[in-house]
């Protein structure tokens, strides 16, 4: 059975082709990596004034947060990258006089900013629901006691929202990476695009199968990172 298997693999795996088209393999692997690891972290820091914003109880604030959060949850991510790459374009001559076209004609800053605006607004529910989670009496007890706002936050809030949102932000962080495949479409060499132009010039589907393997060796990597952070957070949760 091994035989056969090993056979099998054998025959639609090529191994000089990995040897020949390794390298950009990596190279994409690393582009991946930046457009995530950018995106993530800004997508964390923006997430949070929106999640404010809308547990405000500003109306003007809530519908705005509600508008932007709505948007980029309910429509492709696909339709919004295209929306930033190919509308910039419309849009050139307002952007030149503000200097900003030289940032929107690379399609690395469109995928940057395209996924940084939609991983807010995921992560902005999180958190918003991590937040909502912690007993209000526990906030009121604080303020009694005459805790500032900031304190409250710090040493009560988000100690415990942090555990709650810690496994979806982590779902978050893999279907981004995913996700980031559909940078290739916008010509953006990532791990998607570097596969696809080397089965463009070898017409070798193995290709495909050496970056889903890629793909699963980082998002389980986030995973086994995930685990050990909420085993290492919670562990006071855990009986002793």
């Amino acid at each position: 059975m091994l035989d056969t298997v090993s056979a099998w693999l054998a025959g639609i795996l090529d191994i000089d082709l990995l040897r020949t088209y390794g390298w950009r393999l990596i190279e994409g692997l690393k582009v991946t990596l930046q457009i995530v690891g950018i995106s993530s972290s800004l997508g964390f820091l923006l997430a949070y004034p929106i999640c404010r914003a809308r547990m405000s109880r500003h109306a003007v604030l809530v519908n705005a947060a509600l508008g932007y959060i709505t948007f980029f949850r309910g429509t492709p991510l696909l339709c919004q990258l295209y929306l930033v790459y190919y509308g910039a374009g419309e849009i050139r001559a307002a952007l030149t006089s503000i200097g900003l076209w030289t940032l929107f004609r690379e399609a690395y800053f469109c995928c940057v900013l395209t996924f940084t605006l939609n991983t807010a607004a995921y992560q902005a529910e999180i958190m918003r629901g991590a937040i909502a989670s912690v007993a209000k009496v526990q906030i009121e007890a604080a303020t009694a006691l005459g805790l500032r706002r900031y304190r409250i936050e710090r040493h009560i809030i988000w100690p415990q929202a942090l555990l709650v949102a810690l496994r979806p932000l982590g779902n978050e962080l893999i279907g981004l990476i995913k996700a980031s495949a559909l940078a290739a479409i916008v010509t953006l060499l990532d791990l998607m695009g570097q596969t696809r132009f080397v089965f463009a010039r070898t017409f070798d589907f193995s290709v495909y199968l050496y970056a889903a393997v890629m793909y699963l060796m980082l998002t389980e990597a986030i995973r086994r990172v995930w685990d050990r952070l909420e085993r290492s957070l919670g562990r006071h949760l855990r009986p002793s």
